[in-house]
């Protein structure tokens, strides 16, 4: 290894991969959004380092988002007698450093891939969602809101493939706001987007600023407030809808947090009418594909795009539109997959779970704010109906 605390990309290209061990320090959210390619993560990496459980004959590069978290982390495996430097910059800086010159072939290539290799993976689910759930129709204006991930970066390339098929009229407007990201991400933001040909019109807001000094759910709010900027923005530019990139995995991960953490029984509805911008709608086209098909897009492309970095971590993972943390949102994950093992029909009874909802089972519901009860009819309707009837009908699974 070099004779430094951090180290560059151009200098790790140099090493031979089996010289040193690449390691991504970043939560495991972050880690399978994306990493560098050969990285492994190592939970626990400090504690096994000062316990002397490291391999202590190998070299260590570590990397954080930008750089930060990674030079203390490599220090304090330096001072425990271990070979370890820092990647300097981090995967912001890789990823940057990875993002493909603009070129028409590298745009055609991207958009092949969606009409050929991934047409039923990506763009079918993408198109019966809009069907199935009613979510454009003639003479629409949709702000199509970019954060710069993977997730918004397809949506955009899925309307664009759509307006080429499109049965009738409508416009798209492709909005990114900046509400506060590091100069790093607002390149690659703006990079990917002129690689895939996606015309962004991006402004600025100071969010990540205004929610740094909240102790209380900043995330939460930070996710609100992001919502309300973009309905406020979308609408000075003539828009009657805005669509968000949230997808099958979000839907049914926000079905189980709802019952898990919250005592609740909510989904993630594919559309909603804005209660505070009058005339506008929030839309969700993406709500029928699946997480794992994205990412095998974005990698059959050798796409790399960023997570949302706040001034609060390093890496951020929670400035989500429902504000959950990255904890919950791991854990729920790994249950699904756990549950997985034993009935591997469990993610689609949990999406169908909100679409099969008998109300002669439940004991109490909401509705406008207004809280029903069973009781409220329950001798109403003693002639009419019976109960026993309602629960054999109950499925114990396909």
């Amino acid at each position: 290894m070099i004779a430094a605390e951090e180290i560059t990309i151009e200098e790790l290209a140099d090493l031979h991969p089996s010289d040193y061990i690449l390691v991504d320090i970043r939560d495991e959210i972050s880690f399978q959004y994306g990493t560098i390619p050969g990285a492994r993560r190592i939970p626990d990496l400090i504690q096994q380092a000062l316990s002397k459980e490291l391999e202590k004959n190998m070299s260590y590069v570590l990397f954080c988002m930008h750089g930060i978290q990674s030079r203390d982390a490599a220090e304090i495996l330096r001072d425990a007698g271990y070979d370890c430097v820092s990647l300097k910059g981090g995967y912001g800086q890789w990823v940057l450093s990875s993002c493909q010159s603009p070129s028409e072939e590298k745009q055609q290539e991207v958009e092949l891939s969606i009409r050929k290799k991934f047409h039923k993976q990506l763009f079918t689910p993408f198109a019966k969602a809009i069907n199935t759930y009613d979510l454009l129709k003639p003479g629409d204006r949709v702000a199509v809101c970019i954060s710069g991930g993977k997730d918004s970066m397809l949506m955009a390339k899925l309307f664009q493939e759509l307006s080429r098929h499109r049965k009738f009229e409508f416009e798209l407007v492709f909005l990114v706001m900046d509400p506060g990201y590091s100069e790093l991400n607002r390149m690659v933001i703006e990079k990917n987007a002129r690689m895939l040909g996606v015309p962004v019109t991006i402004f600025e807001s100071e969010i990540f600023d205004i929610v740094y000094e909240i102790e209380k759910s900043p995330c939460y709010l930070c996710a609100r407030m992001r919502r309300g900027y973009l309905y406020s923005q979308a609408k000075k530019l003539g828009c009657n809808k805005i669509a968000l990139g949230h997808h099958y995995d979000d839907v049914i991960e926000t079905i189980l947090m709802g019952m898990l953490y919250g005592g609740q029984i909510q989904t993630m509805m594919p559309k909603l009418h804005s209660t505070n911008f009058e005339g506008m709608e929030l839309i969700r086209p993406m709500y029928l594909i699946r997480e794992k098909d994205i990412m095998h897009w974005r990698d059959y492309n050798q796409l790399h795009f960023i997570q949302c970095a706040c001034h609060f971590t390093d890496t951020c993972s929670s400035c989500r539109e429902d504000g959950v943390s990255v904890s919950k949102r791991m854990e729920t994950k790994k249950l699904i997959e756990q549950l997985k093992k034993t009935n591997p029909y469990v993610e689609g009874n949990i999406f169908r779970s909100v679409e099969n909802v008998n109300l002669s089972t439940i004991i109490a519901y909401k509705q406008a704010g207004i809280v029903h009860r069973f009781t409220d009819t329950y001798d109403k309707e003693s002639g009419a109906f019976s109960g026993e009837n309602a629960e054999r009908d109950t499925p114990e699974g396909e």
